[in-house]
């Protein structure tokens, strides 16, 4: 294995213009989307994801030349007008790395070599954890891992204009100001009208759902509590917020269900909902079957055979409770 010895090799630089056109480097399993997570996404150009648009698939490597195509088409548009732009790829190749620099100059954007100096046997032992998709042999790991160590020195005259090698670099507070600015603006503290009610219902179900999430606080269908429907096109699920959950005063969701007990019931039944997951076996009709559900007409499932369900269904409901508490 090739180790990486780079501190003396080069000067330390440290410097990110803003704009600029940043090349991640390093190996697959390097850590490269972890430091591209601190720029805002619409400025980071992975070439996963091109592969993930153009095929449906961010592993298929056979769509790795339209990738790139629709990579380079968005790339010369972003530089045209100067825009910060990351490439989230290995670039452990000379001839990719000297395109994307003639791209740059192009435009008369300064060019950033970011390179992550993750060992070798890390990348490799990362591999495990990945989709079987987007696993890389182990052979090819550490081929492109010793690309890297090999051009590092040479990035200079390869045409960047700064080399920075990721472990001395402050991208930080970057992230944490990014974040810190979202979070506010869900909490209204921004000044603006924040996520208001929808924030608990982002935390529960998160927030794909919120655009089809409406309120309907004049219906009297949970007998007081609020009711809400998650309604796109013909489907539709409907809930109730629960505020005092088993007596504990904690907030929760229920999902309008069939009766278990008599598909002719005209009563209506509730069945706990904790998550997303649960609004998809509410729309399928699997959470009927709840060991939960509750009827208004013939009361919960009276079965001695679910009691070990019950218990380990209040044992999650706790930990949501819990979550949502924090």
């Amino acid at each position: 294995m090739k180790p990486f010895r780079l501190d003396n090799t080069l000067p330390v630089d440290t410097t990110i213009p803003d704009p600029s056109l940043v090349c991640l480097m390093g190996a697959a399993g390097s850590g490269k989307s972890t430091w591209a997570s601190t720029w805002p996404d619409s400025q980071v150009l992975e070439l996963d994801r091109f592969r993930a648009l153009v095929s449906d698939d961010a592993g298929c490597q056979e769509a790795t030349g339209d990738a790139v195509f629709a990579l380079q088409a968005v790339l010369e548009a972003r530089l045209a007008r100067r825009k910060m732009t990351v490439v989230d790829a290995t670039n452990c190749e000379q001839t990719v790395r000297a395109n994307l620099i003639a791209t740059a100059r192009r435009h008369s954007v300064p060019t950033v070599a970011l390179v992550i100096p993750t060992p070798a046997s890390v990348c490799v032992e990362r591999q495990d954890n990945r989709p079987a998709n987007r696993r890389v042999p182990e052979p090819v790991v550490r081929a492109q891992h010793a690309a890297v160590v090999d051009a590092f020195s040479g990035l200079p005259g390869e045409g960047f204009d700064h080399v920075v090698v990721a472990e001395h670099s402050h991208r930080l507070q970057a992230l944490l100001q990014r974040v810190s600015d979202a979070r506010r603006a869900d909490l209204g503290w921004d000044g603006g009208a924040g996520l208001g009610d929808l924030l608990l219902v982002r935390r529960y179900f998160g927030p794909e759902v919120l655009p089809m999430w409406r309120w309907r606080d004049n219906s009297q269908l949970a007998d007081g509590d609020r009711v809400a429907e998650l309604r796109l096109g013909a489907d539709r699920i409907i809930l109730a917020q629960r505020n005092d959950v088993d007596g504990a005063g904690d907030i929760g969701f229920e999902a309008l269900v069939g009766c278990p007990a008599d598909d002719a019931c005209e009563g209506r039944a509730w069945a706990p909902v904790y998550n997303v997951t649960d609004l998809l076996r509410a729309l399928t009709g699997e959470l009927m079957n709840d060991p939960d559900v509750r009827c208004t007409v013939h009361g919960p499932p009276e079965d001695d055979d679910q009691e070990d369900a019950l218990e380990g269904r209040a044992d999650l409901q706790e930990q949501y409770a819990d979550a949502v508490r924090t």
